[in-house]
């Protein structure tokens, strides 16, 4: 798809990020990357919020097709495409690999991420909020332990996108207090997916001391 320098990511190392870095690096893309610092708030400065509007973190430039593309799912959705990189070989399997890559965006993220912030970011602390969102994520990995009981993946048999964004935030469960000795079907699947050598590479490439061009 693309030639050296033709691909610009712009990430930080969180979740979002993580995703896209972990395909990039699935993918074997060749990119130029620009890590943001989100408390210095990098995202809100003029040049990049030509780039995304909303002001976040990742985003991508190919300079090939042209185009420029804001949010993970987005992103990785994109990048499978044009790459043919864990492109489903059916409409039905692509269909699966969709759906589940927006519980995690509609679902997983948001309630992992309250609890994030609830327990690290906020000043003045809510009880009743954590309980909350600690409730809801406990809920969504008995969804997906579940789904994992009769799947060797999220979306199918076959590793895909969906399991590289799921991944990146589930995996967050010791960071966020969570007990998730029950979900012995999550647990394979993080330990099948953290053994692959890019996600591993992925995961390094993200960290903010990584060097700025692959």
């Amino acid at each position: 798809m693309t030639q050296a320098s033709d691909l610009v990511f712009y990430t930080a190392d969180t979740p979002n990020g993580q995703k896209v870095s972990i395909f990039l690096k699935e993918a074997g893309l060749v990119y130029e990357q620009f890590d943001l610092d989100l408390d210095r708030g990098d995202q809100h400065q003029t040049d990049f919020l030509k780039i995304n509007p909303n002001g976040k973190i990742p985003a991508i430039v190919d300079r090939k097709s042209g185009l420029t593309v804001f949010e993970s799912g987005a992103i990785l959705s994109y990048l499978s495409s044009r790459t043919g990189c864990l492109l489903p070989a059916t409409e039905a399997e692509n269909v699966a690999v969709q759906q589940w890559l927006h519980f995690q965006i509609g679902s997983i993220g948001p309630m992992l991420g309250q609890l994030w912030w609830f327990l690290h970011g906020s000043k003045t602390g809510n009880a009743e909020a954590i309980q909350r969102y600690r409730t809801q994520s406990l809920r969504l990995y008995q969804v997906v332990d579940s789904r994992l009981s009769e799947s060797a993946f999220i979306a199918s048999e076959n590793y895909s996108i969906a399991d590289i964004a799921a991944f990146t935030w589930l995996r967050t469960w010791g960071e966020l207090s969570l007990d998730i000795t029950p979900y012995t079907h999550v647990q394979r699947w993080l330990e099948v997916i953290a053994a692959r050598p890019a996600v591993q590479a992925g995961l390094l490439a993200n960290k903010p001391t990584a060097p700025s061009c692959r």
